[in-house]
Formats: C-alpha cells, sequence, structure tokens
C-alpha cells in the first residue's frame, strides 16, 4: 500500500501562520497536521505501508527543512519517503500526476489540509473508496451521489439542488492507481480544465464512464484546518480525543511556578509556565515560556514568550514575543508585540 500526499498549496486562509511555515507543518496539538493525517491513515489501514509519496511546492517555500520532517516521517512507518515538486498550481489532479512515478498499485490518496477519526473498512471488490462524510450545508462541498446499490455515480461540486449530504472529505483508495494516472494524462493532454485547473474529479469520472466500481467510505470526524478558528477548533477536538486514548500530553521536563493546567492540554519539551493558568484546550509547542497570564482555546507554537496575556481563541506562531492584554489574536512567526 502507498500513501500519495499533495500538499503542494501555501495555505493562504491560514495567514500570517502560513507565510513562512507550509500549512500541512502547522502543529495541532502538538504534531504537524500531515505528521497526524498520515501516521492516523496508516494506523486505520491495518496493512504495511510500502512508499509515502509527497508532492511539494516552491521548494523556496518546501525547503530542506520540510523535506527532512517529511522522510522521517515516511521512516517512522517503515516506508520509502519520495518527495515531488509540483511546479505550477494548477489543480489537483495536476499535483497526482506530479507524482507520476509512484502512481501504481493500491494507493490511498490523501490532501494534508484536513484530519480524520476512522476506522477504515476497505471493500476490497471496489475500484476505489471515496471517503465521504455527512454534513448540514452540502451545497458547501464537492458531494458524491449514490445509486440504489451504494455505489458513487457521479461527484458534484456545491450543488444548487439537493443531490446528498455526504461530502467529499478528500482522501481516496484505489485498488490500482495506475488506472487514475492513465485517466488524468488523458486530462492533462486534452487540456480539460476547470478555472484553468486540473481536477483529480474528470480523471474519477472517466474511470465512473468506463464502469469502474466506486464505493463511498465514512468517517467518524472530520476537522478542517482551514483557517485560524477552525485550527483553533480542530485542536479542541483532537486534544479530547487523544485524552479519551489516555496518550501523554504533558512533558515531564515542562517547568512550573504557581502554574494551574487546566486538561486536556499539549504542553511540550521545556515549556516554563509562572504564575499563569493554562486551559482548557491549549496546545503549547517546546522551548515557550508562560508568564502572568490566562491563556484557553488556543494553540502557541514553539520558541516563544508570551507575557501579561488573557488569550481565549488565539493561534501565535513561533518565536513571538507577545506582552499585552489583547484577545482573540493571530499572530504568525517572528512577530513581536510589546
Amino acid at each position: 500500500m502507498k500513501i500519495i500526499v499533495p500538499m503542494a498549496g501555501r495555505g493562504s486562509r491560514l495567514r500570517p501562520h502560513t507565510l513562512t511555515v507550509p500549512k500541512p507543518l502547522i502543529p495541532v496539538a502538538g504534531k504537524p497536521i500531515v505528521h497526524r493525517l498520515v501516521s492516523d491513515i496508516a494506523k486505520v489501514l491495518g496493512e504495511p505501508i510500502e512508499e509515502v509519496a509527497f508532492i511539494l511546492g516552491d521548494p523556496a517555500f518546501f525547503g530542506d527543512d520540510v523535506v527532512e520532517s517529511l522522510m522521517e516521517l515516511a521512516k517512522e512507518l517503515g516506508a520509502k519517503g519520495s518527495i515531488y515538486r509540483q511546479d505550477q498550481p494548477l489543480g489537483t489532479g495536476h499535483a497526482i500526476m506530479s507524482a507520476k512515478e509512484s502512481l501504481n498499485g493500491p494507493a490511498v490518496i490523501a490532501y494534508a489540509d484536513t484530519l480524520i477519526r476512522a476506522d477504515f473498512d476497505l471493500d476490497k471488490s471496489a475500484d476505489s473508496v471515496i471517503w465521504v462524510k455527512q454534513v448540514e450545508q452540502p451545497e458547501a462541498y464537492g458531494v458524491v451521489k449514490l445509486s440504489e446499490q451504494n455505489q458513487i455515480v457521479e461527484l458534484v461540486e456545491k450543488p444548487k439542488e439537493f443531490v446528498s449530504d455526504l461530502a467529499v472529505i478528500g482522501i481516496y483508495y484505489f485498488k490500482d492507481v495506475g488506472v487514475l494516472k492513465n485517466e488524468l494524462q488523458y486530462v492533462l493532454d486534452n487540456q480539460i480544465t476547470h478555472g484553468g485547473e486540473y481536477q483529480i474529479n474528470d480523471g474519477i469520472t472517466r474511470m465512473m464512464e468506463k464502469g469502474m466500481k466506486f464505493v463511498p467510505g465514512k468517517v467518524d470526524e472530520w476537522m478542517d484546518c482551514g483557517n485560524k478558528n477552525v485550527t483553533v477548533e480542530t485542536n479542541q477536538r483532537m486534544l479530547d480525543f487523544l485524552e479519551k486514548d489516555g496518550e501523554t500530553l504533558i512533558s515531564s521536563s515542562v517547568k512550573q511556578e504557581n502554574a494551574n493546567i487546566i486538561e486536556p492540554c499539549f504542553i511540550g519539551e521545556n515549556v516554563v509556565i509562572k504564575n499563569t493558568t493554562v486551559g482548557p484546550y491549549v496546545s503549547v509547542g517546546s522551548n515557550t515560556v508562560l508568564e502572568n497570564s490566562t491563556i484557553k482555546n488556543s494553540l502557541i507554537q514553539s520558541n516563544s514568550k508570551i507575557y501579561n496575556a488573557n488569550l481565549d481563541n488565539a493561534m501565535i506562531g513561533n518565536h513571538v514575543v507577545f506582552n499585552g492584554n489583547f484577545e482573540t489574536i493571530s499572530i504568525g512567526d517572528y512577530s513581536v508585540l510589546e
């Protein structure tokens, strides 16, 4: 089994944080989004992972440090790590085809801007499984249309009239991803685009037209990381899940002086907490200092210093110095507010 991970976008909806850090590497509950997603997929697949192929964008943004962290992730899963580059932002189908050398055999394709909780039960009789989640406003999503036999017969993007309430979450299984590669090659060769971009849906539609069997898979939880507010919410939900799983979330190297931690929280290595209440639902990266503050429902990354703060629904980057009484803030890396 292979895992193919397109992650070439810069994540404009999560700025200022994604001005310096690719969105898939923003940590949620102490672990980068893409690391958590790929590890969770590998866990629920329940079979050896042969290769993890990552599709990155501009090397100036997805640099050597990003490559190193992704190769280490693949190694942790006992898999070969492969790095590909999408040289132009020309859509999901174009991104996948940037990794054409790895597109053979059984594979899961997963877009690295979402997190899930699920038990995957692969229908090995199907040519493909498309994972979906029931949503309240299907007109805002791409959805699947099902036949009476519970097979997917059409993908409909943001339907104006009701088609179904099962939204496509961006995770797909292909019994042989080489078939998708062939259909996407046709899409590229014939310049079949939408808004100037080549889309995976056009390759999937061609497979359906040839009679291939597509079935839905359902996830228990689908958590978005598209902007600051939903990322903070996702952090809350993930902390709840990890606490129920019995994971150790607070490092033994945390230094506390007159500190109050209201769990669940993730507190990284060598964090200093002084005269401060932290939690619930706070994630703090390593080597960060928190003093004279009250912080809840927030994400704070590594090597930052927070003083005299009252934070709720906040997201703060790496190497930030923050001294004040602001609320509901979003500060990118290397900012100083005093």
